[in-house]
């Protein structure tokens, strides 16, 4: 006897999300009236005391190092390779770099 297949054992479709979905969907109306009564809040009234101080060294690791614009000569299938992956292709150089840089340290 074969055994029945349960709704529970089906696999979900996978959903993908980017970014954008989430910061482009609208707000609800119950949302809004949260950021409203958060807006009006005196900073006086917010509660920090679950939140560790930070020294300046601390704080200075979350700082992005500043981006240079840099002109570079690449072969012409290196470019395409990189293109070929679709939008992004600076930042993909870019981590490629950084992964090599942090190999050779």
């Amino acid at each position: 006897m074969a055994k029945k297949s349960s709704a529970l054992s089906r696999p979900e479709k996978l959903i993908s999300r980017n970014a954008e979905d989430i910061f482009n969907k609208p707000l609800t109306p119950k949302q809004k009236a949260q950021l409203d009564r958060l807006k009006k809040m005196p900073d006086s009234e917010i509660d920090y005391s679950d939140i560790p101080p930070l020294s300046d060294e601390e704080l200075a690791q979350f700082r992005r190092a500043p981006k240079v614009l840099v002109a570079a000569r690449l072969d012409r299938d290196v470019y395409d390779w990189l293109r070929k992956h679709g939008e992004g292709y600076s930042t993909r150089i870019n981590n490629i770099l950084r992964a090599v840089m942090s190999r050779t340290r």
